[in-house]
């Protein structure tokens, strides 16, 4: 056993577990305070479904020994049958499988969460738990065999992705999609403003996300290595000219610098180097971060442009975001892998993925919404989804509410009559 490289992913597997938290803040800050508790569960719900169907048959299908064609691995490690503690990858000098299988749950974790953000405020919260361990089964699960497993029919095809611009991004962002077109719309869509309630937390959990990121990047090289390290600093430098890409575009197209927007060019071009971060320099990493900043930042006028209600821009970010990686590793790649030839099998990689996971997520929402029913009712969208699910709100305001609906409600005056606090600020507070 190579005990650096071990001690690497089971570090690096904490920092993409820690990602989970920090989407549930990024998106919990982004939706109005009576669905900020959901989103946060929407998130860590995930967490445990997946856990568990990860020992169960997820790993087996995932990474066991193809069944035919390159789609899908055999249940011969269902439960994680045939391995201990002493089972290693790569050989003699390589890490254990158990570390290698809980770097990967970390990604099947936070794939299902990310789709998350497109159906917030509307969805009941036990639809969306079925739903969660229906996608992994039957979307997740192939796709990272078909992208990530030796005999897998697009790793066989030498389809670029380091670490998931196809399994994970392409693959939530059109999950997404599917799932909104079945849910439906949010009540007062476009009509009514639905801004971020808390911006601060939407800061954190962005930077929660970059610092975990590290983890999900350079631990998918699964050795303290030079790649690792590369990867490490095209992570970051992508990142930057994300960020620089999304406030361009938006001082130019809305005339400010948002905060919002900061966090999510940041993301953006997290996105987007993640497929492909191992195998350009660090000047292609930033030509990386730069088109997927502004092409994301432009991609969010899309939901209103074409009708589908996807509240937090996952199509925009992560879809849109996951493409632009997938396709411009095959342009940018150093080592003579770069050219037309690499850039088709680059786009075949992601229309398949596309494809395949459009069609089983529509499907699979369509069956959750039939059975159990996907949608909250009118009366729990309108009122708030935390309270309907989960009894519990994310602010007490019961002592504001009691000052300004109180037999005392009047504004406070001091000694001198004056009035000590006014109303208006009351009513900001």
């Amino acid at each position: 056993m190579n005990g650096a490289d071990t001690a690497f992913v089971l570090i690096s597997a904490a920092l993409v577990m820690l990602m989970t938290p920090g989407l549930a803040f990024f998106y919990g800050g982004m939706v109005r305070v009576k669905s900020a508790l959901s989103m946060l569960m929407m998130s860590f719900v995930s967490l445990a479904v997946v856990s568990v169907l990860w020992v169960l048959y997820g790993y087996s299908l995932t990474f066991g020994d193809d069944l035919g064609g390159g789609l899908l691995g055999n249940l011969d490690h269902i439960g994680l049958r045939g391995i201990d503690a002493g089972t290693l990858t790569g050989g003699a000098d390589g890490v254990p499988v158990f570390a290698f299988a809980l770097f990967q749950l970390m990604f099947a974790v936070i794939t299902p969460a990310l789709m998350s953000g497109a159906l917030a405020d509307r969805a009941k919260f036990s639809a969306w738990a079925l739903f969660i361990a229906l996608w992994v089964t039957f979307v997740y699960f192939p796709v990272a065999h078909w992208v990530w497993q030796a005999d897998g029919w697009l790793f066989k095809l030498e389809v670029i992705d380091f670490a998931g611009g196809t399994a994970v991004h392409i693959n939530a962002g059109v999950g997404a999609l599917a799932a909104v077109l079945v849910v439906g719309k949010r009540i007062g869509f476009t009509k009514e403003p639905m801004r971020p309630h808390s911006l601060p937390l939407v800061m954190l959990g962005a930077g929660l996300l970059w610092f975990g990121w590290f983890g999900f990047n350079a631990g998918s090289a699964l050795a303290a290595n030079g790649t690792a390290a590369l990867m490490a600093l095209n992570t970051q430098v992508a990142t930057g000219a994300a960020m620089i890409g999304w406030l361009a575009f938006e001082r130019i197209r809305h005339g400010a610098f948002t905060t919002l927007g900061t966090a999510s060019g940041a993301v953006a071009g997290l996105v987007a180097i993640t497929p492909s971060g191992a195998h350009v320099d660090a000047f292609g990493a930033m030509i990386i971060g730069l088109v997927a900043g502004v092409l994301c930042s432009c991609a969010v006028s899309l939901k209103f442009k074409l009708g589908y209600d996807d509240s937090l821009d996952v199509v925009a970010v992560h879809l849109v975001g996951g493409v632009v990686g997938t396709l411009l590793v095959g342009v940018l790649a150093t080592g003579g892998r770069g050219g037309l030839g690499q850039l088709g099998k680059q786009a075949l990689g992601a229309f398949a993925v596309t494809a395949f996971s459009f069609v089983v997520s529509w499907l699979l929402a369509k069956a959750v919404d039939l059975t159990v029913g996907f949608r909250a009712s009118e009366d729990d969208e309108t009122s708030g989804t935390d309270q309907a699910f989960h009894a519990e709100t994310a602010y007490d305001f019961s002592e504001l509410q009691a000052l300004l609906t109180g037999p005392h409600s009047g504004p406070a005056t001091g000694p001198d009559g004056t009035t000590a606090v006014p109303p208006s600020r009351l009513v900001d507070a």
